[in-house]
């Protein structure tokens, strides 16, 4: 025997049903709150001072940022040859 019960209920009221706390107001205080603090942090950077701290050796062209980096663009090319080179034999060197 088989029996199928069906209930028709909102999110919502299914959640008071089972006793389960209401959080949406703590989410949209805690949404709020992160708003606003990702707001004040990317309103003081600028967009210069944003591309040097993420891209050092990049950014050797844009007002020096960089150039104290020994090797510039040709280290980072260095880096990412090493890095797939690696990846793809699992060997440091390319005499293997």
């Amino acid at each position: 025997m088989k029996i199928t019960i069906d209930f028709d209920a909102t999110p919502d009221e299914a959640r008071r049903f089972f006793g389960l706390p209401d959080i949406a107001p703590m989410q949209e205080a805690l949404v709020a709150d992160m708003t606003a603090k990702m707001q004040e942090a990317l309103g003081s950077m600028d967009p210069e001072q944003m591309w040097r701290q993420w891209m050092p050796v990049a950014g050797a062209g844009i007002g020096g940022a960089g150039a104290d980096i020994p090797g510039g663009m040709d280290a980072m090319r260095q880096f990412w040859e090493q890095a797939m080179r690696t990846a793809m034999t699992g060997s440091k060197s390319n005499d293997k």
